[in-house]
């Protein structure tokens, strides 16, 4: 089955019939899946939105709501609804993501939809909220499978039946004491194949990864991808079981996280949305611009200061954009590695050399390459071994240069507790123009003038 991208004709089918009677968007409804309703919201305005949230299902529109990106602001579809409706809906949502969508809106009206939740759901949802949104506590879902160490096999297998009626999946069957505290993991196959005299004590897996409530979730996404785990339980600092965090919470923190260090790289703020609108992005990315203008002027300063140099050999301009611009590309390049190497894993000292050597080693072969190119372009077509000289060292010079601040400029943000993704490209910009210009430049007055 191929993942659904919206169509024109998609969307205006369901513009149609939502001029139409309430049988006939019904029908086209069903042809499909939540998440591709979800998909085909961002097309149609709220009131469009509210309107079909209240034909579906009570089941059908929460699974709407928690596939709906967060960009297209589910919190507020919920907020337009009826207080009967709402409650039906938000009763159908697992706690972490009817916690999610709460969590977008401001306290007043979180508390006026919480006040008309039964008891049980909202103290669940309050205390979910209570977690820091990008931690284990934030991510995990308070419902889960739990039996007792000293249940028989009989009394854990009904109890499992009994709690299953709640949760609509579940991956891990975990075991507590009588004061909730986690002492291991059992699987269900296991259970099902013991005897009937066999107790859940003889079955417990006491080697298991767990996490705390506080831990950040990209550490719990790199723990279940290490691991291969369908979920991980979330316990406090006494070992209490508080949750679960599932495979299907740590694929949209992936997501998340790459797009947010790609937007970083990029020199645009992770609280831009996508969708947003052009004052959005103007506020946004300005400051870092102006950064960025501030750093070129060093630059600049270089070409100014030498000037009679360029006047006397007025080709070397052609020379100096390709030489800036093989350097910002390596250092782009050895930056993006280097970032994403310290995303995945805090790297040791030897760790940390050997990129730096490994990038190192990359700029020279390249520059090498690369330089002796135009060393044959400047020796063969401006007739100039000389120049073809220059030109070889300091594209030779600059992407040794590129790559090693690529790399190591990310890792000395990172000792100093600065994110490298967000202040090293401007930084790199700078090192490979700055010395880019400096190498040819200089070594152009030296020999050629």
């Amino acid at each position: 089955m191929q993942s659904f991208e919206i169509d024109k004709t998609d969307v205006l089918k369901l513009k149609q019939a939502l001029e139409g009677n309430e049988e006939e968007l019904i029908k086209l409804l069903g042809e499909y899946h939540a998440s591709e309703i979800a998909i085909l919201f961002s097309k149609i305005p709220l009131e469009s939105q509210k309107r079909i949230i209240n034909l579906l299902p009570a089941e059908s529109a929460s699974e709407v709501l928690s596939e709906m990106d967060f960009e297209a602001h589910p919190e507020e579809l919920l907020l337009e609804l009826d207080p009967e409706r709402r409650q039906e809906i938000v009763e159908e949502l697992d706690y972490d993501d009817a916690t999610d969508i709460i969590a977008q809106l401001d306290e007043e009206d979180q508390q006026e939809i919480l006040q008309d939740l039964d008891t049980e759901d909202a103290s669940n949802i309050r205390n979910l909220l209570s977690y820091k949104e990008d931690s284990a506590g934030g991510l995990m879902n308070t419902q889960l499978i739990k039996i007792y160490a000293n249940m028989s096999k009989k009394q854990a297998i009904d109890e499992i039946i009994q709690q299953s009626e709640e949760i609509e999946e579940f991956y891990t069957v975990y075991v507590v004491d009588e004061s909730d505290t986690l002492k291991g993991i059992i699987s269900l196959k296991n259970l099902i194949k013991a005897k009937a005299s066999v107790k859940v004590a003889d079955l417990i897996n006491e080697d298991f990864i767990y996490v705390k409530a506080q831990v950040d979730q990209e550490e719990v996404a790199d723990l279940i991808s290490q691991y291969n785990l369908t979920s991980i339980p979330v316990v406090d600092d006494d070992m209490k079981l508080l949750g679960r965090v599932t495979f299907d919470d740590v694929i949209d923190v992936l997501e998340e996280e790459n797009t947010e260090d790609m937007l970083k790289i990029s020199g645009v703020s992770e609280d831009e949305e996508l969708s947003g609108n052009w004052q959005a992005a103007v506020k946004s990315r300005l400051p870092w611009l102006l950064i960025n203008l501030v750093t070129a002027f060093l630059a600049s300063s270089v070409i100014r200061y030498f000037e009679p140099t360029i006047n006397h050999l007025i080709i070397l301009p052609a020379y100096m954009t390709i030489i800036a611009g093989m350097g910002g590309n390596t250092a782009t390049q050895a930056l993006a590695v280097t970032v994403r190497r310290i995303t995945l894993s805090d790297l040791s000292d030897n760790q940390a050399y050997s990129t730096v050597i490994k990038e190192f080693t990359v700029g020279l072969v390249n520059g090498a390459v690369i330089g002796l190119v135009l060393f044959l372009v400047a020796f063969f077509y401006d007739s100039n071994p000389m120049l073809g000289l220059v030109i070889f060292i300091a594209m030779a010079g600059n992407l040794i240069i590129a790559g090693l601040a690529g790399s190591t400029i990310p890792l000395i943000l990172k000792r100093i507790g600065i994110d490298p993704a967000i202040a090293s490209s401007i930084i790199i910009t700078t090192f490979t123009d700055v010395f880019g210009f400096l190498l040819l430049l200089g070594l152009a007055s030296k020999l050629l003038l």
